[in-house]
């Protein structure tokens, strides 16, 4: 079994920065895929950055890149997500999530792919 926490949410001016921390727990040695999904109210949940525990290689979705940099110690067994120059729109509920799947034949960054969960860290940016 696998538990997965996050931390790092909290309120910020638009153009600030936060750091969120997603701590994993468990059996982990076959997860081969993290990601980071955000939920605004009233929205469906999508995912923003992914990264692979094996290559390290990372993906980001338009919205998000060269914003914010997923990255993972993998001995601690945290993953990152540094959010720069944070805008309104980036108001959501944030969480982690890790896949066993070998490939994400559904989408890079498709919860349908991801297995295990958190519980989800507010962030909320204002104007």
């Amino acid at each position: 079994q696998v538990q997965m926490v996050e931390s790092g949410g909290d309120s910020v001016q638009a153009g600030g920065s936060l750091r969120l921390a997603c701590e994993i727990t468990g059996d982990t040695s076959s997860i081969l895929w993290m990601g980071w999904f955000r939920q605004a109210r009233g929205s469906e949940r999508e995912g923003i950055a992914r990264i692979s525990t094996r290559s390290g290689g990372t993906y980001y979705v338009d919205s998000v890149k060269g914003r914010f940099t997923v990255s993972r110690d993998s001995a601690k067994n945290i993953m990152f997500l540094q959010m720069n120059a944070l805008e309104p729109d980036d108001t959501a509920m944030y969480y982690c999530a890790a896949s066993i799947n070998t490939m994400l034949v559904r989408g890079l960054l498709d919860v349908r792919e991801y297995k295990y969960w958190g519980q989800g860290t507010q962030v909320t940016v204002s104007s």
